[in-house]
């Protein structure tokens, strides 16, 4: 089985399109479509109910806006609770189109082949963005070189959603952590990943490009509140996941 998990806020006028992309991929295989409702206040549950088959769909929906971490790990925890398979894969990425759903295939071999994380890159060889503001790429550059340096990781892309996530792995996240996503914003996904990092995940980034001009309406991201999340994050984990890091 193949679970998809995305987290929502507002994005009524980029399900269609995600609902084509995503229902014609990956169609030898099993899906099931988790997506994570942040208390949006447009039609966009009921668009997804529209788009997806209702046998295929799990919709979660929250009494508070708390980010995209928040709903990551709402969605994680229904999904470790309710797979059957320890061969399972979740597919973790972004509503708003902006994900290069052409690389999936590749990104799902790779997992059933020995990989239990594969990460999609825009900054492996071969990556790149697509109508992505100068600001935001900077940000993003900066952001993953500061965190690969202050928290010895090796891979390139630190923050992206899109990524292949083996559910063994998820569960082992929990087991050490208790937890699998405490951070509520964006800087999740770092999160995640230096936790797998930690339970011994075995990596694998694919060079993805990251397609901004395809997102209808602006992104969820606030550049500043993100930016202090991020100094807020290095200042709280870094003794903790560096030192587990070199165990």
């Amino acid at each position: 089985m193949i679970y998809f998990l995305i987290p929502v806020f507002n994005e009524e006028g980029n399900i269609p399109l995600l609902s084509e992309k995503l229902n014609s991929v990956l169609q030898e295989y099993s899906k099931h479509y988790v997506f994570v409702d942040d208390c949006s206040t447009d039609g966009s549950i009921q668009t997804i109910r529209n788009c997806f088959d209702a046998t295929q769909l799990q919709v979660i929906s929250k009494d508070q806006n708390k980010g995209p971490g928040d709903s990551f790990n709402l969605g994680f925890e229904w999904i470790i609770q309710n797979s059957e398979s320890s061969n399972d894969i979740i597919v973790t990425l972004e509503a708003d189109n902006t994900s290069d759903l052409s690389i999936l295939k590749t990104m799902i071999l790779l997992s059933e082949n020995k990989y239990s994380l594969v990460l999609a890159s825009v900054y492996a060889q071969g990556g790149g963005f697509d109508k992505t503001s100068f600001l935001r790429r900077t940000i993003s550059f900066f952001s993953n070189i500061i965190f690969r340096f202050i928290f010895n990781v090796k891979v390139l892309t630190l923050s992206s959603f899109y990524r292949a996530h083996h559910v063994e792995m998820i569960k082992s996240v929990k087991s050490k952590y208790g937890v699998i996503i405490s951070e509520s914003g964006f800087i999740s996904m770092v999160e995640l990943l230096i936790k797998s990092i930690n339970v011994g995940s075995t990596i694998i980034e694919v060079p993805m490009t990251l397609y901004s001009g395809q997102r209808k309406g602006k992104s969820k991201m606030k550049v500043l509140k993100t930016s202090i999340s991020y100094l807020k994050f290095i200042f709280k984990y870094k003794k903790i996941f560096k030192s587990n890091i070199h165990e």
